[in-house]
């Protein structure tokens, strides 16, 4: 079985679950998403748990695991461990679908995934800000989700009906990040774009997160370290980056304001095999209640850049070592448009709070902070120069992201840096352009990733494309991480005979000639004029 057959076969599974919830008329209400990302998970875990099964015994299909004993059973769930999720043999699909015809289905469909939810709580809830954990079902999503009360059996008759008749291909399970973050982005493409709510979720192109992987990690061979995300969203970054350093090399740490991220960014632990990881994941305002103080070895991240918060900016003050963290400054509140509040500056000096003393970090800027000769953004800039920390920069081509204007940049910076070099790439005019969605989008080619991160990670000077200059010329420049401030201006020679350069000449004199001429005339027009001006009483 191909992979692109793997691939279908999720997808259609995706297309046919929001099929059944849009003929009960669900496509677009808010808890759609619930019930595609937790149907689909449902049957990732069940059918995952059937293939660990069977790796530690050929002989446990389906049928043989329902002949087994309990205590057998219970000594097989334990022998499993965290490689996959605990699930009794009456919550597995094919049981459930054995009783489908059962009156108030709908209801054993949801105390089906509320008991998989309460046997794997340890595992797989996500913490809030607050300390209250997020289990991985809802306890109601059948009966929460469907308001009208003669559709819950029906649906979920359709979706347990479908979730059997599905079949994985056993080797799925062994199919690496790319096939997994293709599917996770299939799956959320619908969920997790701009709603143009207080906290609405710009999502991180894969390649731009590839680019930022490969260039934060570099030539490194990096073990038993710590990856962070303050504004993780679903993940992408760091999926990314911990994919390219291995996941059993790296835990995940992240936290995010939005509920329905830390929820996506669950579901891309567990498909990526990062599940130990899960009890890292926080909901709830990184600025104001940070619950990951332990200091970081690699730090990705794609903040906010325009967002009102000006209901908690004084709150920032408060809180313990404001001053120290903070040290460029708190973004004051604008008169008008609220909503452009540059609170990308807060997550930048965070970030650089946050980083342990061999530390890295890569984050998206707008590329308007490359060059801002006053405020906040200029501060930072020349702390990190003045602390010798910037690494890399990278001007990213215009609208890279769909659902955004803005144009962006990707800063990085290393703590422990050993040299006062700097490489500044502008990038700015690679991609091809297309609409998408009606919107006109850039996209990134391979080649093109391919420059950008070679040019990036080996220092290579191209012309017009990358420039390496010191940290005292930075200086020098008022601190502008802009590269094509410091191209050298280019000066054409061209070889002409002494005929054509006389030619030349004679042309340039005969047409200067002209323009005398006629600056004469109209010299002589001008002096008629006001001589023929009268002063005249009535």
């Amino acid at each position: 079985m191909e992979n692109i057959n793997y691939v279908e076969t999720v997808e259609n599974l995706v297309d046919s679950i929001k099929g059944i919830l849009t003929s009960a008329g669900l496509g677009g209400e808010a808890g759609e998403y619930k019930l595609v990302t937790q149907s689909f998970l449902y049957k990732f875990l069940n059918d995952k748990f059937l293939y660990e099964a069977k790796k530690y015994d050929n002989q446990n299909d389906y049928q043989h695991l329902m002949e087994l004993n309990d205590e057998d059973y219970e000594i097989l769930q334990m022998s499993l461990g965290t490689d996959s999720a605990e699930i009794e043999r009456k919550d597995l699909i094919e049981t459930i679908y054995n009783k489908q015809n059962v009156d108030n289905f709908s209801e054993l469909f949801d105390s089906t995934l509320n008991d998989i939810a309460l046997d794997n709580n340890d595992l797989f809830s996500v913490e809030t800000a607050g300390n209250t954990q997020v289990r991985l079902f809802d306890a109601h999503l059948i009966a929460d989700n469907i308001q009208d009360t003669s559709q819950r059996d029906h649906v979920a008759r359709e979706l347990i009906k479908l979730l059997a008749s599905t079949k994985f291909d056993n080797s799925i399970f062994e199919e690496g990040f790319d096939f997994f973050s293709t599917i996770f982005e299939y799956m959320i493409q619908d969920y997790n774009k701009n709603g143009g709510g207080n906290y609405a979720e710009y999502y991180t192109p894969r390649t731009i997160a590839k680019i930022i992987a490969d260039i934060l990690i570099g030539k490194g061979n990096p073990e038993n370290v710590k990856v962070y995300d303050p504004a993780a969203g679903s993940g992408t970054l760091l999926m990314n980056v911990a994919n390219r350093i291995g996941v059993d090399k790296c835990t995940v740490y992240s936290q995010d304001i939005s509920q329905k991220s830390s929820n996506l960014l669950r579901l891309n632990l567990i498909l990526n095999n990062l599940s130990h990881s899960i009890h890292n994941i926080v909901q709830g305002n990184t600025i104001l209640n940070n619950k990951h103080p332990e200091k970081m070895d690699y730090i990705v991240s794609n903040p906010p850049f325009k967002l009102d918060f000006s209901d908690w900016r004084d709150q920032v003050e408060s809180i313990p070592n404001s001053s120290e963290i903070y040290f460029a400054g708190i973004p004051n509140i604008p008169k008008k448009k609220k909503n452009s509040m540059a609170i990308y500056e807060l997550f930048i000096q965070h970030i650089i709070h946050s980083l342990s003393d061999n530390g890295k970090a890569g984050v998206v800027v707008p590329t308007g902070f490359l060059t801002a000769q006053s405020g906040i953004d200029k501060k930072i800039r020349k702390y990190l120069v003045d602390k010798k920390m910037i690494d890399t920069v990278v001007s990213m081509p215009s609208n890279v992201f769909a659902n955004t204007g803005t144009n962006v940049s990707v800063i990085f910076f290393d703590k422990n840096k050993q040299d006062d070099q700097v490489q500044l790439v502008d990038a700015s005019k690679l991609g091809t352009k297309i609409k998408e969605n009606g919107l006109q989008r850039t996209v990134l080619s391979k080649n093109d990733i391919k420059k950008i991160v070679d040019t990036a990670v080996k220092k290579n000077d191209i012309e017009d494309f990358s420039i390496t200059v010191s940290l005292k010329e930075i200086k020098n420049r008022y601190y502008s991480f802009s590269a094509g401030q410091y191209f050298p201006v280019k000066i054409e020679y061209v070889r002409l005979t002494q005929d054509e350069f006389e030619r030349k000449i004679s042309k340039y004199q005969e047409n200067l000639n002209k323009l005398f001429n006629k600056n004469s005339q109209l010299e002589d027009s001008i002096r008629k004029s006001l001589d023929s001006i009268n002063y005249e009483t009535k």
